[in-house]
C-alpha cells in the first residue's frame, strides 16, 4: 500500500546555503529531505495554485501538490518526519492559517483509518479541499476514501464551485 502527502507553500524558503527557494523549488528540496528521513517520494503531481485562506487575508496565493511516498516508517513516524522537514524549511507554527514556506500533510497512510488525539488518517479535511483533491487525482486517479469508500472523482464532483473556480493548474 501507499502513503500520500500534500505539499503547500505561499512563502519562499531558504536552502542550506541561504539561497531563496520559490515554492516549487521548496517542494523538490523537501522531497530530498524526506528521503533522508526514510520517506522516498515516488511520484509528484503537477502544481496547482489556490487563494490563501481565509479570503481577504492579504496573503500570497498557495502553490499546492501531492506526492506518493514509499516508507518503512509507521504513521506517527511519518508524521514526525513531515514536521521535521517543515521546520527545516522555516515553518513556524503560530496562528491558524498563517502564511508558510512549507506545509506537509499526511493524507493517507496505506489506506488505514487512524483516529487518535495525536493523528487522524485520512486527513480530516482533505475531502473538502480542491487544492488537495485535484493534485491527488493527478497521481492517484483510482484513490478511494477508506472511510466512505467513495472514489476521488466523486469527492471532486461534490466540491463547491466556489472552491473549484479559483483553482489553477500551473
Amino acid at each position: 500500500m501507499t502513503v500520500y502527502i500534500a505539499l503547500g507553500a505561499n512563502l519562499s524558503s531558504e536552502d542550506d546555503a541561504g539561497r531563496s527557494l520559490m515554492p516549487a523549488q521548496t517542494f523538490a528540496a523537501a522531497a530530498s529531505a524526506l528521503a533522508e528521513q526514510g520517506a522516498t517520494v515516488t511520484a509528484m503531481s503537477g502544481l496547482w495554485q489556490s487563494p490563501a485562506w481565509p479570503p481577504g487575508s492579504n496573503q500570497p496565493d498557495y502553490i499546492n501538490a501531492c506526492a506518493r511516498v514509499k516508507t518503512h516508517l509507521d504513521a506517527r513516524q511519518t508524521l514526525r518526519a513531515l514536521h521535521n522537514v517543515e521546520r527545516a524549511f522555516g515553518r513556524r507554527r503560530s496562528v491558524k492559517n498563517a502564511a508558510r514556506p512549507l506545509d506537509l500533510d499526511l493524507l493517507d497512510y496505506r489506506g488505514q483509518i487512524i483516529d487518535a488525539p495525536d493523528i487522524e488518517i485520512p486527513h480530516p479535511r482533505m475531502l473538502t479541499r480542491g487544492f488537495v483533491l485535484f493534485p491527488l487525482a493527478d497521481i492517484a486517479p483510482d484513490w478511494v476514501d477508506p472511510i466512505k469508500k467513495r472514489a476521488i472523482s466523486d469527492w471532486i464532483a461534490r466540491l463547491s464551485l466556489d472552491d473549484v473556480m479559483p483553482m489553477k493548474r500551473l
